[in-house]
This record gives structure tokens, sequence and C-alpha cells, in this order.
């Protein structure tokens, strides 16, 4: 049995400020319970591409969680929603004439461009957090090589849905579920993290968080979001074949 998205309202934030849009904002009681069922749950059965780039990452930046290597992760993550929203705009200007049906694309391109959103505020967020560190990063591992594999996925991505866009869902959501699985094993990883205030640089736009686990169990929750919404749309997978 795959995870299931808590769906419980979100409590409201310290400061008032209702973030951006996108997966819903937990309370920390709701965070903790959804990284135990994130924890009890079995991954997905990964198809020979997921696994191919989930050992490609573990090859250039180790087989161990850092924050480095999510912020990579994050790189990537955008890149099937850019896919999906180039086809969509490609398929609305096919189909203008045609009041339901680009409707529906459109409803599409605008819950595409949401997630894409959402992964970008992870990417400032995780990138934030290891400027804080005082990390270094190179430009060969954490400028060149992100964006080869990014330019691969993308067009990975864009392929499959033109050809069969079922497997790009697919696939986006074997990334997402690997993604939630890596946040959620993380914060177990490091207790320290429950006692470590999470940075308030990106709260206004993504929410408040009493701690850095909180934090990232948000990221993590976030991705398993996206992964149920893939998972929903490989049943309709073709803009013309959505419910009306």
């Amino acid at each position: 049995m795959t995870a299931t998205a808590t769906t419980a309202a979100p409590a409201p934030f310290e400061t008032g400020v209702t973030p951006h849009g996108g997966p819903p904002k937990l309370s920390a009681w709701e965070l903790r319970a959804a990284q135990i069922e994130t924890l009890e749950a079995p991954r997905l059965r990964y198809g020979l591409l997921a696994r191919m780039l989930f050992k490609q990452m573990d090859l250039v930046y180790g087989r161990e969680r850092t924050l480095v290597k999510f912020t990579m992760l994050e790189f990537i993550a955008r890149v099937p929603y850019q896919a999906w929203e180039r086809m969509g705009y490609l398929s609305l200007s096919r189909n203008r004439r045609r009041s339901a049906l680009a409707k529906r694309v459109y409803e599409r391109i605008v819950e595409t461009r949401e997630e894409q959103d959402n992964e970008q505020w992870h990417l400032l967020i995780l990138q934030d957090l290891v400027q804080r560190e005082g990390r270094r990063q190179s430009f060969l591992l954490h400028r060149v090589a992100p964006w080869l594999v990014a330019f691969f996925y993308y067009h990975v991505s864009w392929l499959l849905f033109l050809v069969r866009p079922e497997l790009s869902y697919r696939l986006n959501a074997d990334f997402e579920d690997h993604a939630e699985h890596e946040y959620m094993d993380f914060v177990a990883e490091h207790p320290e993290f429950e006692t470590m205030p999470a940075p308030t640089t990106y709260a206004a736009e993504y929410g408040h968080h009493a701690s850095l686990a909180d934090l990232l169990r948000q990221i993590g929750h976030d991705e398993r979001v996206h992964k149920l919404d893939s998972l929903v749309n490989m049943r309709a997978p073709r803009f013309q074949d959505a419910p009306a």
C-alpha cells in the first residue's frame, strides 16, 4: 500500500501570513504523523529509468543523505513540470476553439505550474540551508552536472509525454516517491533537527515552521502530494481524456 496524503486542515502560522498556493501546509503534529506514514510505507517499485537516475545521483554525490544532495535533487525535480507545461501550451494552441477541452487543458497547465513553483521553493530553501552551513559547491559537480542531468530528464519526460504520457507521469511519481522517503529518512537520521530553528528567509512565501525537522517534513509531504497527483493523472494522461 502506498502512503496517502494527510488531508487535515493546516494550522495557522505564527505570523498569520498565508503562503503561496501548493500542497497543504500541515501543523507540527500532522507533519510528524505524515513522517510516520512515509517511514512505514513501502516505496514504489521504481522503473528502469528512475533507478538509473537514482543510481547516477548516488555515484556523483554519494549514498549519504545531505542537504547538498537534496539541492541537486530539487534542481532536477522541476523538470517534468516544465516539460508538461510546454506540452500543455502546445495542446492549448491546437484546441483553443474547443472551449470545453481548452478549459481542461488550461486547468492542467495551472496545476502543473503550481507544482513546478512548489519545487522551486524547495530548491531556494535547500540552497539557503546549504549556504548557511558554509558548504562549498564546485562548478563541475553542483552546476554543470545537475544541468546535464536535468537536460536529459527534461527531454525524456517530454518524449514520454509525447508518445505515452502515462509513462511520463509514472516516472515522475517514482521520482517524487523517492524524494518523499529520502526527506523523511533524513529527518529520522538527525534528531538534532528537532531543536534547530527553521530559517525564515522564505517563511512568508512557504510558511513558518518551528524547527528544521518540521520544515524538511513539510517538503517531504509536498513530494508525496506531487506523487499522488501524478498517479491520478496516469488514469487520464492525455488532455482529451480528462473528465469534463
